[in-house]
């Protein structure tokens, strides 16, 4: 067990968040199991987050600011500690994409991460972070909080066909996350089409990209590698992709086209077989 005393609050977000909560719940004259029964929780839990052997998770935080009154304190410090949690290498580019004021994305294979499901990104995370799926899986619903928003990124994404028909954690997982593209159809600030496979060659076999444009600086280039990613804003580069992006746009199908292959593959692929225990609705 973590010595509490010995916590460096300066180490990172997550030990400042534990080093806090301990801070707030003594300055309050509550044990770990009297703040436990206020919010909910077990003494245990409060235990292992003070001592950084567990991740708070957003929900925890809004009770906590509620019982000890801090005014929002662990709702505000919650987003850096999930942030975090994210790969080291994939941090520089989250504190990018949350300041952008447009996000322009093709995607080779998956489903974009601020567009994914609770259980489709679980599904995906769990394949290499066996350790902590469940801090990965937050980190990832944290980021999606900037498309709901006052003033919300517009985010226009194209989907590569075989990021409907790759099946993600079983059919139920894959119709519910399609169901939740369709869902998108009424936003104003997010448009999902589709690249056909009858598209044959295009600008996007280099593979998954993103494109970030701000309202007071430079435009950035992001690609995605394997155990770290690309991040440059070379006017060149930046030039050359954004008009590869354009041809990109020219040859996908159309907003309404493309919800009607989601529905078609929702229903055809990942409808009429599924299984009794898979009929649920997220």
């Amino acid at each position: 067990m973590v010595n509490v005393h010995s916590l460096d609050p300066t180490a990172s977000p997550l030990d400042y968040y534990g080093w806090e909560l301990r801070r707030q719940r003594e300055a309050h004259g509550l044990k770990q199991g009297q703040l436990g029964e206020i919010i909910f929780c077990t003494g245990s839990l409060i235990g292992q987050i003070e001592t950084t052997k567990k991740v708070p998770t957003r929900d925890f935080s809004e009770r906590v600011d509620a019982a000890l009154g801090t005014d929002g304190l662990f709702s505000r410090l919650i987003g850096l500690v999930l942030r975090s949690q994210l790969p080291t290498w994939f941090q520089p580019y989250a504190e990018m994409e949350a300041k952008a004021a447009y996000i322009s994305t093709y995607q080779a294979q998956l489903v974009h991460g601020l567009l994914q499901t609770e259980e489709y990104a679980r599904a995906v995370l769990s394949v290499d972070h066996h350790s902590n799926p469940d801090e990965m899986v937050a980190a990832r619903m944290e980021r999606q909080r900037i498309l709901h928003r006052d003033q919300p990124p517009a985010l226009w994404a194209v989907l590569s066909e075989a990021a409907l028909l790759l099946e993600i954690g079983g059919r139920g997982i894959m119709r519910r996350q399609l169901a939740h593209l369709l869902s998108f159809r009424e936003n104003p600030w997010v448009n999902v089409q589709v690249l056909p496979f009858a598209t044959g060659q295009h600008t996007g076999m280099m593979g998954t990209f993103t494109l970030l444009r701000f309202d007071d600086d430079p435009d950035l280039f992001y690609m995605d590698g394997y155990d770290q990613g690309h991040m440059t804003a070379n006017p060149h580069v930046i030039k050359e992709r954004s008009v590869g992006y354009a041809r990109l746009q020219a040859s996908v199908l159309s907003p309404e086209d493309s919800a009607a292959l989601i529905a078609r593959v929702m229903e055809e692929r990942y409808g009429d077989r599924l299984r009794p225990e898979e009929r649920t609705v997220a």
